[in-house]
């Protein structure tokens, strides 16, 4: 319990006393939007680590020289913890929005940080404005910023299996010929999700696969792409469990 107290304690006073942070970040994202793109991705990075470090969770880091750093790409990665979301985005070379639920986007502050970090706000329950958000997520990477998606849709809360990944996630690389970045990430729901409310140490590792490119696939391949990197996702994890 005291990991989890110092964690709420921390992000409850970061989000407070960052309101002048963000008051600066709207000014300087008036004049040139890169710097902010910049700043506020080192400022949540801070946040994360500090996080991070409360938490007690030793993170291995697999196959990152594989990432391009030269240009936007879609992350996709399985999905069992909060803590996923932390310990991915610590890592990434350039600003990075991941798409959460609309939920989030109600709390104050936090969905301040988050709109600065280019993340966006999807509604599961409206197929209308989930259309809207891929169209979105899509000029995103076409103007440099990665995006990041769980496409099981939601955590998934058994241990060692993998939930359907929803093939509209997919539209997002294949309409601005951006690069997928498979993301395996073993042990995260040991940290909180599977002895809710404990947090404890933890030993995570995240690989990042090969990148796969839309444009060299055919058709056909195009059809089977979320079940070929979901695929590639099962092949390091299992491979990382037995190691």
């Amino acid at each position: 319990m005291i990991r989890l107290i110092a964690i709420a304690v921390f992000v409850v006073l970061f989000l407070i006393f960052s309101i002048p942070l963000l008051i600066v970040e709207w000014i300087i994202g008036k004049f040139r939007m890169d710097i902010k793109d910049r700043s506020s991705l080192a400022i949540v990075n801070w946040a994360f680590r500090w996080c991070l470090r409360f938490s007690g969770v030793k993170i291995t880091y697999i196959g990152e020289e594989r990432v391009p750093k030269d240009r936007a790409v879609l992350y996709i990665g399985n999905h069992r913890s909060y803590f996923d979301i932390l310990m991915t985005y610590v890592r990434v070379p350039r600003p990075t929005g991941y798409i959460a639920k609309v939920e989030m986007e109600k709390i104050p502050l936090l969905s301040n940080w988050m709109r600065n970090l280019h993340c966006l706000f999807l509604d599961r329950n409206d197929l209308k404005q989930g259309a809207k958000i891929i169209l979105t997520a899509v000029e995103k990477v076409k103007s440099g910023i990665s995006i990041c998606i769980f496409p099981e849709g939601t955590r998934n809360r058994v241990p060692d299996t993998f939930l359907p990944f929803h093939a509209g996630s997919f539209k997002i690389a294949e309409k601005s010929n951006c690069p997928i970045v498979p993301i395996a990430i073993n042990n995260a729901g040991d940290i909180f999700e599977d002895h809710l409310p404990r947090i404890k140490k933890t030993h995570v590792i995240i690989e990042y696969g090969h990148p796969i490119d839309p444009c060299g696939l055919s058709r056909e391949e195009k059809k089977k792409l979320a079940d070929m990197t979901l695929a590639r996702i099962q092949e390091m994890y299992f491979k990382n469990k037995e190691s």
